[in-house]
């Protein structure tokens, strides 16, 4: 079976399109995406947090 690598889906033509018009969404997507994924992690705010939990029973209805 032989695969087209010259298929582009109309959606993505679509997509092509509208960034090509509209570069300030491209943009906006990069500036954004720094809000949530571009940041530093605080490792040690993650383990104190994963230390500070209790454990929990097997089975959490069986009375005491």
């Amino acid at each position: 079976m032989a695969i087209d690598r010259e298929y582009v889906s109309e959606f993505t033509q679509f997509m092509n399109g509208f960034l090509d018009k509209n570069p300030e969404v491209k943009q906006s997507q990069q500036a954004n995406r720094a809000t949530w994924w571009d940041r530093e992690i605080d490792r040690d705010l993650y383990r104190r947090f994963s230390e500070s939990r209790e454990k929990q029973k097997p089975y959490v209805y069986q009375p005491d």
